[in-house]
């Protein structure tokens, strides 16, 4: 295994997993597989499996056609780190000497146990890019310069808004104390420089379905009524009652509260148009806190 991906030897035929001519690729995730789509452009077809944006792809439950589309395919990536044990066990069901396999935990160097929400690190998405890129570029090499251009266009035009704000947020409100309902957004808190005031324990517990202690819960609730956090963030496709009791108490206490999502809302959104919505959603509501616009 090296760099996050699994190896397998590709067929003598030409590329493995293809239909017509194209490349048949699997995303376990739509946030991953629309970057992914983009990347390829029209020289593969590139199927997410969880595109529901009411699906939660901790509890997703495999059809016999996600089977299906995962053994045909000549790229499966996964985004590991214990979030979707599903796709391995469609993967382990078949085994492929052919077939190529990115874990994207593997990939950015995050273990079971960490954090597995790295499409909210724009680190890891970065890194995602440069894997996905060459993996295409390895399994149809005569589209090569084609795959390397759509890399470049991706990076410097689908990105660019979404780099932006991300350099603006960090440069205007480093420091600034959000609290949040789960794990999902401290990839995100922390590239953009900001501090969560939340216990680690608290965003932990209610991202991995537990009941968080009555001490978190003590703590996050004070925070918010004493002004400690300047935004509370959170996932509205896990709004349990312990979370949705933080949201009217922030909004009580006129806290500006940002709403994220787990997967692409709406469904059919680019990875790019998805992201920028929450971070302007974020950078608004940072403003109207501080009042540094």
């Amino acid at each position: 295994m090296v760099a996050g991906v699994v190896l397998a030897a590709c067929s003598t035929g030409g590329p493995r997993g293809t239909v017509g001519g194209r490349l048949q690729v699997v995303a376990a995730e739509n946030f991953w597989g629309s970057i992914t789509s983009q990347l390829a452009g029209d020289r593969a077809d590139v199927t997410s499996i969880i595109t529901n944006p009411a699906t939660d792809p901790h509890d997703y439950e495999a059809t016999p056609q996600d089977a299906r589309e995962v053994a045909s395919a000549g790229l499966v990536i996964v985004n590991g780190i214990g979030y979707d044990t599903w796709a391995q066990k469609l993967l382990d069901a078949d085994p492929s000497p052919g077939r190529r396999v990115l874990d994207v935990g593997v990939l950015v160097g995050v273990k079971v146990g960490g954090n597995p929400h790295q499409w909210y690190s724009p680190d890891s998405v970065e890194r995602f890019v440069a894997r996905v890129s060459s993996e295409l570029a390895r399994l149809d090499p005569s589209n090569g310069s084609y795959f390397a251009a759509r890399r470049k266009t991706f990076e410097t035009t689908g990105l660019a808004d979404y780099h932006a704000l991300v350099a603006q947020i960090r440069q205007r409100y480093a420091g600034a104390p959000v609290g949040a309902s789960e794990s999902i957004v401290s990839p995100l808190v922390a590239a953009l420089g900001l501090t969560m005031k939340t216990p680690e324990s608290f965003l932990d517990a209610i991202a991995e379905g537990n009941e968080p202690t009555a001490r978190d819960t003590a703590l996050a609730n004070q925070q918010i009524t004493d002004l400690a956090i300047k935004v509370f963030v959170y996932n509205s496709q896990n709004a349990t009652p312990d979370v949705q009791r933080l949201v009217d108490a922030a909004r009580s206490r006129h806290i500006p509260v940002v709403t994220v999502t787990e997967t692409l809302t709406p469904a059919g959104a680019t990875f790019q148009a998805w992201q920028v919505n929450a971070l302007r959603r974020l950078r608004d509501a940072l403003a109207l806190a501080t009042g540094h616009t």
